[in-house]
């Protein structure tokens, strides 16, 4: 049997949610009266990141314009920069959005988070000359760190996760993706810790040989945007921008992004050839996000009306 694509099957996934997506929509926000201050990340593809022509890109920016579009907002972009000095001036009041993060209990004491619109697992990514023997899935490839220098993103949702794990590793905070794969190329760290997509896209970009998946690490990117945890007003249009989306665009969106890397080995498992792709990407998270947001949604109006 032909194997589909990833995003393909995400497709597929797109029509059964279409019901969700376009069913009793709420009216239209009104745009507000100054822009949003977007703060992007300079090298987070293939999400958000600035492309070879200077231009801001990314799943996440073609994302956020659809439900822009939809909630009747207007962005300014401020100049992009690693995620670790983007946190910090969001926690200093000098801006409105960011896009792909992933909530934590630290993040939610300063800021909100919408439903998410993607999800990809975190691996860890080694020279495949070297690769531990026994790496199948589900975090037991960190044990095989113990004493070893794995780079991680500063400031990114797992760097917390695979301290507090495993702090018998050598962990090297670095600011992207990008620093952290090149190092294991050119042999500064023994791996790094990085999503699927991430590695596939920063592997393809940069021509980065001899790179291998190593095994999961029991962690999940499931990104959303975010805003300051008292703007509940822009957090609604977000919501509902996301949720009338329509089903074309947001096909359009994952086949533009996820269809250059889908056959790189750091998205396939080993096991028949499946997919793990980007593990559920996009619509599927959005229309579980999405359903759980408007069931209480609604409840809360029938508590209005009561």
């Amino acid at each position: 049997m032909r194997r589909r694509s990833a995003w393909a099957v995400l497709a597929v996934a797109a029509t059964a949610l279409v019901p969700l997506l376009s069913a009793s929509p709420p009216a239209r926000a009104e745009g507000a009266a100054q822009p949003l201050r977007f703060l992007p990340e300079r090298d987070y593809g293939p999400f958000v990141f600035i492309d070879e022509q200077g231009h801001l890109a990314g799943l996440s920016v073609d994302m956020l314009q659809l439900v822009l579009k939809q909630a009747g907002l207007h962005i300014q972009v401020l100049p992009a920069a690693p995620l670790k000095l983007q946190l910090q001036r969001l926690r200093r009041g000098e801006a409105d959005l960011i896009s792909s993060l992933r909530p934590t209990p630290e993040r939610g004491a300063y800021l909100a988070f919408s439903v998410p619109y993607v999800s990809v697992p975190a691996i860890v990514v080694g020279r495949a000359a070297e690769a531990p023997g026994d790496t199948a899935d589900g975090g037991t490839v960190l044990s095989a760190l113990v004493g070893r220098t794995v780079a991680v993103g500063e400031g990114y949702g797992v760097e917390a996760f695979v301290r507090s794990r495993m702090p018998q590793v050598n962990w090297q905070a670095v600011p992207d993706d990008v620093q952290a794969l090149r190092g294991v190329a050119e042999g500064r760290f023994d791996a790094a810790v990085v999503d699927t997509a991430s590695a596939a896209f920063v592997k393809q970009r940069h021509q980065l040989k001899g790179l291998a998946r190593w095994g999961t690490v029991g962690f999940e990117y499931t990104l959303s945007f975010a805003v300051p945890r008292e703007r509940t007003d822009l957090l609604e249009k977000l919501n509902d921008g996301i949720r009338l989306v329509p089903r074309a665009d947001a096909q359009a969106v994952i086949a533009k992004w996820m269809k250059p890397i889908e056959d790189d080995d750091f998205l396939r498992r080993e096991q028949g050839a499946v997919m793990v792709g980007v593990a559920g990407v996009l619509l599927a998270v959005v229309g579980a996000g999405a359903l759980s947001w408007a069931w209480q949604r609604r409840r809360q109006e029938r508590r209005q009306v009561s």
